[in-house]
């Protein structure tokens, strides 16, 4: 009875940690170039004590990985030529050991090309800093203002992408040395979350029964155990 009642709690919490982060990529499902996120299980065997160090046939289940969906979302078409979107692989280099997909570039009072959360972009030379003027950006992210050429965005990748950390906002960090990027950019897009509403609904309502169905188990086991413990004060 007592490993029935962990069994039930074990796979409660799972499923509450799910709907969490369900939740979390529902609610960046607007956010340009947000990655979301997905888990996976393991199941193994208790012990039988009483029989010694055997299996006894019912399954235990532990969270064995939390990990990002680096998958493209769409490019949308916008009218800041300070957008970008990546074709392809790869992540725009900001500072602070810093990377991102998400292209909805500014330029700060500075003069510098910031990430929407305001860190600078990084270039062949360190920090990018524009001029006034036109602005045009190449598939290999080299920028022309007034058609005169001043830096080229760094566009970097990593041959782990499971070790990227997120940083929040759409934001990344890694210890991990950059490789070369197979991207091309486009200038006047942007990439949207590559999280789809109604999928990530029905996972979340999935989730919540199955919640739901533990929650009843581990009331049930609480009654059992109830019962037992009065029947054996009464003896």
């Amino acid at each position: 009875m007592y490993k029935g009642i962990y069994i039930a709690v074990s796979g409660a919490v799972l499923s509450e940690s799910q709907l969490a982060m369900m939740t979390q990529n529902l609610a960046n499902s607007n956010t340009a170039g947000f990655k979301k996120d997905g888990m996976s299980f393991q199941q193994y065997l208790l012990p039988e004590e009483a029989a010694g160090p055997g299996p006894d046939g019912r399954a235990m289940t532990s969270l064995s990985e939390c990990k990002t969906d680096f998958s493209n979302g769409v490019m949308m078409k916008t009218v800041n030529p300070l957008d970008i979107a990546l074709e392809g692989t790869g992540f725009i280099a900001l500072e602070d050991n810093r990377y991102t997909r998400r292209g909805d570039l500014k330029r700060n009072a500075d003069g510098f090309l910031t990430s929407f959360a305001g860190t600078k972009v990084l270039g062949s030379k360190g920090p990018i800093k524009l001029p006034n003027g036109k602005i045009d950006i190449n598939e290999k992210g080299q920028i022309s203002v007034n058609n005169e050429i001043v830096d080229t965005i760094k566009i970097v990748d990593f041959k782990k992408t499971n070790l990227l950390v997120k940083a929040g906002d759409s934001l990344f960090m890694t210890n991990e040395n950059a490789v070369a990027a197979n991207a091309n950019v486009r200038q006047g897009y942007v990439e949207s979350s590559n999280v789809e509403p109604l999928k990530e609904m029905v996972k979340m309502l999935e989730a919540l029964r199955d919640f739901e169905t533990y929650q009843k188990a581990i009331q049930m086991f609480d009654e059992a155990t109830s019962e037992v413990t009065t029947d054996m004060g009464r003896l």
